[in-house]
């Protein structure tokens, strides 16, 4: 399981360096990425909140840097696409976000680790859906098609996973705030914090007690 960032082709992108990737992909977070890679992650994550302030926010700043920013600093709740990718290391089946959802939402799959009979919402278009069978979870990699491939693991082994994907995500925004001390040191403090937002890491009783 691996909380992986929706990124796309950087279009005459020129605030900070960021990586030339595939038109469409999937970009895992974690703590071994290149400094360029972690910018592309903090480009990615800026622009899917980089709409027009409203509901009372403050104006956009007149500098490119501040303004390409301000969504990311000032939205509350805040969007970081993509989600968590599991694959299964002996069939290769692979289970990936569905369009539309978020990393902030990878706290629902507690959900199936609590008790609940499936998850949230992971997206659709895949209609990824995780389900829980007494002591087994069930990953089908697409709800809406009738022959689906399928993931199966237990609970116990699945709490693992999620306690495994948080530090990753922690052990990113570790280095992100490092990176941003290097490339944007006027915004790294605001950034920090929103990064955190972003990805909803906090502490949680789920993995210190394992």
């Amino acid at each position: 399981m691996q909380p992986v960032l929706e990124v796309f082709r950087p279009d005459e992108f020129t605030l900070w360096p960021v990586a030339w990737s595939e038109p469409f992909g999937y970009l895992p977070l974690g703590g071994t990425l290149e400094p360029i890679e972690v910018g592309t992650a903090v480009m990615r994550i800026a622009e899917a909140n980089d709409v027009d302030p409203e509901d009372g926010r403050p104006p956009r700043p007149a500098d490119a840097l501040g303004a390409f920013l301000h969504g990311l600093l000032t939205m509350d709740p805040l969007f970081a696409p993509g989600g968590m990718r599991v694959t299964d290391t002996v069939t290769g089946t692979t289970l990936v976000p569905g369009c539309c959802s978020g990393i902030e939402d990878w706290r629902e799959w507690f959900l199936v680790v609590d008790g609940h009979p499936s998850t949230g919402y992971l997206g659709h278009d895949p209609d990824p859906l995780a389900e829980r069978h007494g002591d087994i979870v069930r990953l089908t990699v697409d709800a809406e098609r009738d022959d689906s491939p399928l993931i199966e693991l237990p609970v116990t082994d699945l709490r693992r996973l999620l306690a495994d994907a948080e530090r990753d995500l922690i052990a990113f925004h570790a280095l992100a705030a490092s990176w941003a001390e290097q490339h944007i040191a006027a915004h790294a403090v605001p950034l920090t914090a929103a990064l955190a937002r972003a990805l909803d890491i906090r502490p949680t009783a789920h993995w210190r007690t394992m």
